[in-house]
């Protein structure tokens, strides 16, 4: 990194810090549509509230003078159990967008996971760095769209695709509503190059109307694993019922995930559902989560829980808009900083040495 951004960056201790500076970078419109939730907005707050509710039962008189937080995530080593979900509109954020991302995710030694509506092709993104990458995919009405994609990511070098399964339609965003939400002019949804139209808020709308399957079941996993010998992932999953299939039909990963709180606004948060998905999954395949992470505690708490690894969504695109490149890798060295001085306050070298029983209901 360099001075400049280092220096600023130092200022900026929290999560909530990145967020502050990006809201004053950012047009009201843009943040509101990656800070917004849907409807009320309840799944969003639960998410995060979630993780207040339980607290650390630490242990003492252990040697914690180093600890590891190194793992592995679909037997691709990665160096903490933080990885980058899936946002669109990178390019929103700051002009590199994507490839900025890509790159800082290499740097920080963590897995990316691009978009379908990513702001830059899902090809220039592979190239933009040596780093792990997974492509989340939506199902299309049109299967060859879905098959084109996924030849592209596999023919791109990405390691796994993670499909989305919350999204039959889009949950209810007032925020974008209310402020007629555009993409900027020269921003497009760039591994859908064919979508023609304004780019006004009712492309998204209708772009999962027109182009998502509403129909997509446990059915039609076969077909998608005939495309690709690349392992699947299901994100959007908060039934143990839901995982326990998903583990029996061989995917190879779970991500407990209620889309951000972005569309079924009476959903459970997803710390909630972790526990129940980990059980029902019995070490089949392994199980992520994503949304409310914000701290080191809320990360241990999720392994404590049974999740293999966290991603983060917003916090990677406070860090995007506050600083770009540079502003990513600290938000990540933020987050490992603080889960590996969690770990130490609470007795724990390393992330197996994080139990369950650790954590509990205040």
């Amino acid at each position: 990194m360099g001075n400049e951004p280092k220096r600023k960056s130092r200022k900026l201790l929290t999560v909530a810090d990145f967020e502050r500076v990006a809201r004053q970078r950012l047009t009201k419109a843009a943040y509101d549509y990656f800070r917004s939730g849907s409807e009320k907005e309840l799944a969003l707050d639960r998410n995060q509230s979630a993780f207040d509710d339980y607290v650390i039962w630490y242990k003492v008189m252990v040697d914690v003078a180093e600890r590891e937080l190194g793992t592995t995530v679909l037997g691709t080593p990665v160096s903490s159990p933080i990885l980058i979900a899936p946002t669109a509109y990178h390019r929103m954020a700051h002009a590199d967008g994507e490839l900025a991302t890509a790159r800082a995710a290499a740097t920080a030694g963590t897995v990316y996971v691009v978009s379908t509506l990513a702001t830059t092709a899902l090809d220039e993104v592979a190239q933009a760095s040596q780093g792990p990458k997974w492509f989340q995919l939506y199902i299309h009405k049109d299967r060859e769209m879905t098959r084109a994609l996924v030849e592209r990511a596999e023919a791109a070098g990405y390691d796994a695709i993670v499909i989305t399964v919350d999204t039959p339609l889009l949950g209810r965003r007032l925020r974008d509503e209310r402020n007629g939400f555009a993409l900027p002019p020269g921003l497009v949804m760039s591994n859908l190059a064919d979508l023609a139209g304004p780019t006004d808020g009712s492309m998204l709308a209708r772009y999962v109307a027109e182009r998502h399957s509403a129909s997509f079941t446990w059915d039609d996993l076969a077909w998608l694993r005939s495309l690709s010998h690349l392992p699947i992932l299901l994100k959007g999953i908060v039934r143990a019922d839901d995982a326990a299939r998903a583990a029996s039909e061989g995917i190879a990963g779970i991500m407990v995930s209620n889309h951000g709180g972005r569309q079924l606004d009476s959903s459970p948060a997803t710390l909630t559902a972790l526990p129940g998905v980990v059980d029902a999954v019995a070490g089949r395949a392994e199980v992520f989560l994503d949304g409310g992470v914000r701290t080191g505690a809320d990360i241990f708490k999720a392994i404590a829980l049974g999740a293999r690894a966290v991603l983060v969504g917003r916090p990677i695109l406070w860090g995007l808009a506050a600083g770009g490149e540079d502003g990513v890798i600290a938000v990540l060295h933020l987050l490992a900083d603080d889960l590996s001085r969690t770990m130490a306050l609470a007795g724990t070298r390393t992330l197996a040495d994080i139990e369950r029983s650790m954590v509990a209901r205040a």
